[in-house]
């Protein structure tokens, strides 16, 4: 797929232009280029992906730091993720990502990034054994999201917010499988699921009550091991 693209790109002539600017709201003009990037990116993501069998996909902050509870957390729930034969995939950056890469790697395992390139250099983790770069958000978030047998997720931001509920959203609508979607931390996480048990289910009937069994909550590693591994059908 990837050759056939390139071949088409060189055919055409269809490159990036030098200094193009990032989309803003609604593209006035059909850029041939960036259709064919976006095209590249999934053919890319897909042809990795399609290198490992059983997997788990990480999800948490980026600005969290080696010595940090969360950190160390994220590393030896990957370290044994690992050990027991699962593929560790996650943004490829640092933080959480980088956590779940080092544990994945120092246990002798695969450790898969898939990182975006952002005005501020975001860089890859060194605990990369594969990686896959990307410039636009959707097409990593859907390498990400059809990656794995098992989703973790630790505290995070925006980002991490927003591939929780995209994988919530996926398993709601069947447009993938039911999967284990692990949240680790109740002291961050839990405030966020009452919010979606008071208002969501209770107040304002946006959800069913079935969609809040969707997802599993655990503190320690242990208990996300053990979850993971007993749920994960492959």
């Amino acid at each position: 797929m990837r050759e056939f693209i390139e071949k088409v790109k060189k055919e055409h002539k269809v490159e990036k232009p030098e200094g193009a600017e990032p989309l803003v709201c609604k593209p006035v003009d059909i850029e041939p280029w960036r259709v064919f990037q976006i095209m590249s990116e999934f053919a890319d993501g897909f042809e990795t992906l399609q290198k490992y069998g059983l997997a788990a996909t990480f999800f948490g902050s980026a600005r969290c730091s080696m010595g940090d509870e969360i950190y160390t957390s994220a590393e030896e729930l990957a370290g044994k993720l690992a050990a027991r034969g699962f593929t560790i995939i996650t943004g490829g950056s640092h933080g959480i990502m980088e956590a779940a890469n080092k544990g994945a790697y120092e246990a002798g395992g695969q450790s898969v990034g898939m990182n975006i390139e952002l005005p501020n250099e975001q860089t890859s983790n060194p605990y990369l054994t594969d990686s896959v770069e990307f410039d636009h958000f959707f097409s990593r978030k859907v390498m990400l999201t059809f990656a794995s047998e098992v989703y973790i997720y630790y505290p995070g931001g925006f980002g991490t917010m927003d591939e929780f509920f995209e994988i919530l959203t996926l398993v709601q609508t069947k447009k993938i499988k039911p999967v284990p979607i692990v949240l680790v931390g109740k002291e961050y996480w839990q405030p966020i699921l009452d919010l979606i048990e008071t208002q969501f289910a209770d107040k304002f009937k946006t959800i069913s009550e079935g969609d809040m069994k969707l997802y599993h909550l655990v503190d320690t590693v242990d208990e996300a091991y053990e979850y993971a591994v007993a749920n994960v059908k492959c």
